[in-house]
């Protein structure tokens, strides 16, 4: 049984403006305004030329479904539907369903409303509320897509379209972990050659901390295949942006974030060689060789990174050029994580043993790396690490033979970690 005071609320925007009714087929003008199809025929049959709403002159009588609004209808209804049948539920004048007023906003959106921005606010808050709510977002056909829309269709002044493009980044940010098939959402993006990435560089460089974070997750989530990724890296001043947000003084989860996407979007050969253009190896130096404390996961981007680098002739050579970097890398060695471990050998062995640079050499000598790499092959280290550690010890002049014998005989076994 319904309770007497059951109230329910429908959205403006869901009556017809013709017959103030909740509109079962909507349809839109020329004009941009939507009617119920059925409201809107009979006023075109008798004969007007004119948009009820606005009394404009219509260029066409032609009309197009308006799909998205459809679908919030839809959704609208079936909550209702499902309070209605609820015994315990209770919507008063004061108190309107969050999801009523969602809907709402999204509504807003989709037509082009002065009040998007305030309509972003409340899904962006909505979606903060709770992992539900996102789920809920996510699953509202259309809702990503207007989002993603938003990104390629910016108007107004510089600052309003930053404050505009926040709220869009962060949204999409939170809702697009919950979709299953987040492929095929971004498609669209290629085939407009990722226009978007106007918007999103435009966060980067004036938004916030935490939109530029939502930004950069963005970015990664873009950079799903090879072809993505060279068009993401090709964006005029993108890869430069990234690389000054890792700095010592930005928050540690912007600097990881950005080291996440770098790495996204670093596998193919051309990009690899952009990064090692731009100076990614002293950036991620500086950061290296910071006093500040580096959190674990950072340390270990920071050394995949200078081991993706290292692949290439050019990167080696940068390195090596880094007396300070490549004491860095020898430092981290047994006393971060095995995972940075193994990628900090894996460079010592690029530059040293396939290079055989003599500065990183010495360097890895004065910082007294022999030791080191003598502890890593008592260690329960990978098959991988122990070969590179001593083709390490052949080009120190160190008898890898001696070295793997004194360790047979030990009775006692180092555990670095």
């Amino acid at each position: 049984m319904v309770r007497d005071d059951l109230y329910i609320t429908v959205p403006s925007l869901f009556r017809c403006p013709i017959s103030l009714d909740v509109m079962k087929s909507p349809v839109s003008l020329c004009t941009g305004v939507t009617y119920d199809r059925s409201s809107i025929q009979r006023w075109l049959d008798n004969g007007n030329n004119t948009c009820p709403a606005t009394m404009q002159i219509l260029q066409t009588k032609d009309f197009v479904p308006n799909r998205t609004l459809q679908r919030l209808i839809q959704i609208w209804s079936d909550s209702v539907r499902h309070r209605v049948d609820s015994t315990d539920s209770i919507i008063s004048n004061e108190s309107v369903d969050k999801r009523d007023q969602l809907l709402v906003a999204i509504t807003d959106l989709e037509s082009g409303s002065e009040n998007r921005f305030q309509s972003l606010e409340k899904i962006v808050r909505f979606a903060k509320d709770s992992e539900e709510n996102c789920v809920f977002l996510a699953k509202t056909e259309g809702f990503v897509a207007l989002l993603v829309g938003f990104l390629d269709n910016v108007d107004g002044g510089v600052e309003r379209s930053v404050e505009l493009l926040e709220q869009v980044v962060v949204a999409l940010d939170l809702v697009l972990s919950k979709i299953e098939n987040r492929d095929s959402i971004l498609k669209s993006q290629k085939e407009k050659e990722l226009q978007s990435l106007d918007s999103l560089l435009l966060v980067l460089k004036q938004g916030s901390s935490e939109s530029k974070i939502a930004s950069v997750s963005v970015l990664k989530s873009i950079a799903v295949d090879t072809e993505s990724k060279l068009l993401v890296a090709e964006k005029e001043g993108l890869v430069s942006e990234l690389l000054n947000l890792i700095t010592p003084e930005n928050d540690p989860n912007l600097i990881e974030n950005a080291l996440s996407c770098l790495i996204a979007i670093s596998t193919p050969k051309r990009n690899k060689s952009k990064l090692i253009q731009l100076g990614a190896v002293k950036v991620f130096s500086k950061l290296l060789t910071s006093p500040s404390n580096l959190c674990v996961s950072v340390t270990e981007k920071l050394l995949k990174l200078l081991e993706t680098v290292s692949s290439m002739k050019e990167g080696r050579s940068e390195i090596c050029e880094e007396p300070s970097c490549v004491a860095a890398i020898v430092n981290k060695v047994l006393k971060v994580s095995t995972v940075a471990t193994e990628h900090a050998v894996t460079i010592l062995w690029s530059v040293c043993y396939l290079f055989r640079d003599q500065k990183a050499q010495e360097a890895v000598t004065k910082a007294n790396g022999l030791t080191k790499i003598l502890l890593l092959m008592q260690s329960n280290c990978t098959p991988q690490v122990r070969q590179m550690s001593v083709d390490l010890l052949k080009i120190f002049r160190v008898n890898s033979k001696s070295c793997l014998s004194s360790y047979d005989t030990k009775t006692t076994h180092i555990m670095p970690f």
